[in-house]
């Protein structure tokens, strides 16, 4: 059945409600609104100033619904999942892949955390609705769209393991940066991840014995630290996976991870990519002339994050001796 017919075509569902010990889904009408801010949520704060969007009742249904509807809609192939250890460079890498239209970039939409970190869904149903999920975002509302690459929140690199599970054949990137970079720019303004207790410590792998033993700033540096080694234990054991250094420079980084995915794009999509790079990630109307920070030393022990920084660094060495 095409979408242009389907009663549902240009809907998504965007947001799990978990109300008196029932699960539901909220949808919201795209009208014609690509996804092309830097994350999912600001497209959905465009979409609310639609008329469909703005009235006093709101569109809910239940999993079985999106489950069953899902598999109604023409959607495009899914190419990748995009991994990263925040501040590193994965909003330009969205921002930039999002100028080629035959890409659909779905970058951080909530709604995938809010099915991952569910205690209501066993791992089937988990697995059906991310797939169902997938499928309305992923929905081909235009003729030139054919691939959809997915960047999911720094934290789920904890679900790397479990992803595969759901996408053995998928080539993941795995995104990272120099550890001081990365936690200066949380210095300017901290993401609620490298908060303690913001999100539940567990989400990390951080025991409660963990936290009593760091400091605030040490806190951020500790998540980093568990980040890094998600990245060198999910490398380990699967080699279907890029590893990708925002200090290598972001041209390298968007050239490798297009030619690991293995997508054809011209050289004028190409060259619309690297354009992008010139503003800034969070606002393409402002020139990027470099991250400015503090000059003033951190007060971090970075002794095991630079271990673990050197690791990831060996492993992009031996690559591209090979």
């Amino acid at each position: 059945m095409e979408n242009s017919i389907h009663p549902l075509s240009n809907w998504i569902p965007y947001k799990l409600i978990e109300k008196e010990n029932n699960i539901y889904f909220e949808w919201i009408y795209l009208d014609d609104i690509k996804y092309s801010e830097p994350f999912f949520e600001e497209t959905i704060l465009k979409c609310k100033k639609h008329e469909y969007n703005s009235k006093s009742l709101k569109v809910v249904t239940t999993p079985e619904n999106l489950i069953e509807w899902s598999n109604e809609l023409v959607s495009i192939d899914l190419k990748s999942l995009v991994f990263h250890v925040s501040r590193c460079g994965s909003t330009m890498l969205s921002q930039s892949l999002a100028t080629a239209s035959e890409n659909i970039i779905v970058s951080e939409a909530p709604v995938f955390d809010e099915i991952l970190r569910s205690s209501h869904f066993g791992l089937d149903t988990k697995t059906t609705l991310i797939k169902s999920v997938l499928k309305f975002l992923g929905q081909k509302r235009f003729p030139e769209q054919k691939n959809l690459i997915l960047k999911l929140d720094a934290w789920h690199i904890f679900e790397a393991g479990y992803l595969r599970s759901v996408f053995p054949d998928i080539p993941f990137g795995l995104l990272y940066r120099n550890p001081v970079e990365v936690l200066k720019s949380h210095q300017k303004l901290v993401g609620m991840h490298m908060v303690p207790n913001l999100l539940p410590p567990g989400v990390f792998g951080i025991t409660p014995q963990e936290i009593n033993e760091v400091s605030f700033q040490q806190y951020g540096a500790l998540v980093l630290e568990k980040y890094f080694q998600g990245f060198l234990n999910f490398y380990e054991k699967d080699q279907n996976a890029v590893i990708l250094n925002y200090n290598e420079g972001m041209k390298q980084v968007i050239e490798k991870f297009i030619s690991f995915i293995n997508v054809d794009y011209s050289d004028n999509e190409i060259n619309k990519m690297f354009e992008r790079l010139n503003k800034h990630s969070k606002n393409n109307g402002t020139d990027f002339k470099g991250d400015l920070f503090k000059e003033e030393a951190l007060e971090i022990n970075f002794t095991k994050l630079n271990v673990l920084h050197e690791k990831l660094n060996n492993i992009l060495l031996e690559h591209s001796e090979h």
